[in-house]
C-alpha cells in the first residue's frame, strides 16, 4: 500500500517515529537500528515502510534501509512471528548479524533476541534458513558498504561450497574473516583467509 513516506521527521523514539508529510503525521512503529540512522527531528527524513492489517489493527512499520525492510517483510511470514518479535529481532541485531546466525545454525545467538528461547530459535533456523541464504543482499552492511564487496562476498561462498564446505560452515569462515579484516573486497582473498580460518 505504502512503499515509502518522506517528510520532515516531527518525532522519534527508539521505538516508533512521526514523520509529517503534506500536513499529515504518520506513526511508523520502528526498530532500534532504524532510529540510530533517523536525522535530528525537524530535518527532512525518509522511511521504507510496511503496512500491515489485521482484525484488530492496521500499522504502519518504518525501516532506514532495505534490508531491515525484506528480513522484517520475511520475518512476519513465518508462522508464530509477528512484527513485535520482528521488530525485537531487528533492535537486537542487523539484518546481517541476523541472516548469519540463521544460515549458520546459530541458535545461541538467536536466543539474544527477546522472546526468543531455544525452541523458537530452532524454529526460525528450519522456517528461515533457505529464504535467508537466498538474501545475498544484505551483506553490505557487514563487507564495507558497496555492491562490489557484497558480490565478492557471495562469490567467495559460492567457491567455498565447491570445494566441499557446507554452506553454514562457509557462512561462518566468511563472518570471522571479515570481523578481523573490515573493507576486505577481494572475493580471492576472502577465500584465502577463510581457508585457513
Amino acid at each position: 500500500m505504502y512503499a515509502y513516506i518522506s517528510g520532515t521527521l516531527a518525532a522519534k523514539k527508539p521505538t516508533h517515529a512521526i514523520l509529517d508529510a503534506g500536513g499529515v503525521g504518520y506513526f511508523l512503529h520502528i526498530p532500534a537500528s532504524s532510529y540510530e540512522k533517523l536525522p535530528d527531528v525537524g530535518k527532512p527524513a525518509k522511511l521504507l515502510t510496511t503496512y500491515v492489517a489485521r482484525e484488530d489493527a492496521h500499522t504502519l512499520y518504518g525501516f532506514a534501509g532495505e534490508p531491515e525492510r525484506q528480513t522484517f517483510e520475511t520475518l512476519i511470514a513465518v508462522s508464530g512471528v509477528g512484527p513485535k518479535l520482528a521488530l525485537a529481532a531487528l533492535s537486537a541485531m542487523n539484518p546481517t548479524e541476523l541472516r548469519d546466525a540463521v544460515v549458520a545454525g546459530d541458535s545461541a545467538m538467536l536466543t539474544r533476541i527477546p522472546g526468543v528461547g531455544k525452541r523458537k530459535a530452532e524454529k526460525l533456523i528450519v522456517e528461515l534458513r533457505d529464504k535467508m541464504a537466498a538474501m545475498d543482499g544484505l551483506e553490505i552492511a557487514t563487507t564495507g558498504g558497496d555492491g562490489a564487496a557484497a558480490e565478492a562476498r557471495a562469490d567467495a561462498r559460492a567457491a567455498l561450497e565447491g570445494l566441499g564446505l557446507a554452506r553454514a560452515e562457509a557462512e561462518k569462515r566468511l563472518r570471522k574473516v571479515l570481523r578481523e579484516n573490515r573493507g576486505l573486497q577481494s572475493a580471492e582473498e576472502m577465500i584465502r583467509l577463510a581457508l585457513r580460518a
